[in-house]
């Protein structure tokens, strides 16, 4: 399957944007550490082999290890693949066993995840501003052709707040039922990790339109959200830390899940509405 690695943009300003106002794509091939070039290497032949053929569309990187900012030892790989037709049990089966293999043969990662989605939903109207966006802005072509092509060019409006970040509310009680059964100190970083996170990038697209721009650093994030609403910047100073270096403490979890996410869900709701409802 082609390696596709030829998508470029214009010169990005220090707000995340092209020379037209859109948002840029914010990694590439050439901008992935030295220590994580044979990651990559081999997530890339590992896909081809099992996914290669009639079901795979094309596969995608994004987070740190395609933003540069990657961390040997600490940061995770992260994969989307675009499936022809809809994912299948075998489809998920297959995905898991990429996932193992390649976190147990490389210490440079910590975890390996991989999201699987139909082309159908990438491209169709109700993920124009949610998982079109995130495929033309937020990852990195590795094989095969790149659905950008296929999708507008976005800004940071608050339609596109509300479609990627506007369902908080939805998710919290999943969170805290998860919270609930966690019996493991793993168990509760793999659940911080992903909290905070979340947290935080909801908290920055709550004020994306008005600073006007658009970033993924964590840290960044939480510094804007902190000029909108400095009487809740520690608490995201928190989630951007937990959504780093995820702790087993509790407490933390239970801050997140309990005072800044249900304000933070009100708060987006009132000023962005909710998102779209998924079938």
């Amino acid at each position: 399957m082609e390696d596709n690695s030829t998508w470029h943009s214009d010169p990005v300003n220090e707000r995340g944007l092209d020379q037209d106002g859109t948002i840029a794509r914010e990694g590439a091939l050439d901008r992935v550490p030295a220590a994580f070039i044979p990651v990559v290497d081999a997530a890339r032949a590992r896909i081809a082999e099992t996914f290669g053929g009639t079901r795979l569309h094309s596969a995608y990187l994004y987070g740190s290890i395609p933003r540069g900012t990657a961390t040997p030892g600490v940061s995770d790989l992260d994969l989307q693949l675009a499936l022809h037709d809809e994912p299948t049990e075998t489809d998920r089966a297959d995905s898991k066993t990429i996932e193992t293999t390649l976190d147990r043969t490389f210490a440079q990662i910590d975890g390996v995840g991989i999201l699987l989605t139909s082309t159908r939903v990438l491209l169709s109207d109700l993920e124009r501003h949610d998982g079109g966006f995130f495929i033309a802005c937020l990852c990195t072509p590795l094989l095969g052709p790149d659905l950008a092509e296929q999708l507008p060019r976005y800004r940071p409006t608050t339609l596109l707040a509300r479609e990627t970040n506007g369902d908080l509310a939805r998710v919290l009680p999943q969170w805290r039922a998860k919270a609930a059964e966690a019996t493991t100190d793993a168990d509760r970083r793999m659940l911080g990790r992903l909290v905070g996170r979340r947290i935080l990038r909801t908290g920055f697209t709550l004020v994306m339109p008005r600073w006007g721009g658009w970033t993924s650093d964590l840290d960044q994030s939480a510094e804007l959200f902190g000029r909108y609403y400095p009487q809740r910047a520690e608490q995201m100073r928190v989630a951007a830390s937990i959504g780093r270096t995820p702790s087993p403490d509790p407490t933390v979890l239970g801050m997140l899940l309990n005072d800044l996410g249900p304000w933070l869900a009100a708060e987006y709701a009132a000023v962005h509405g909710e998102k779209a409802p998924r079938p």
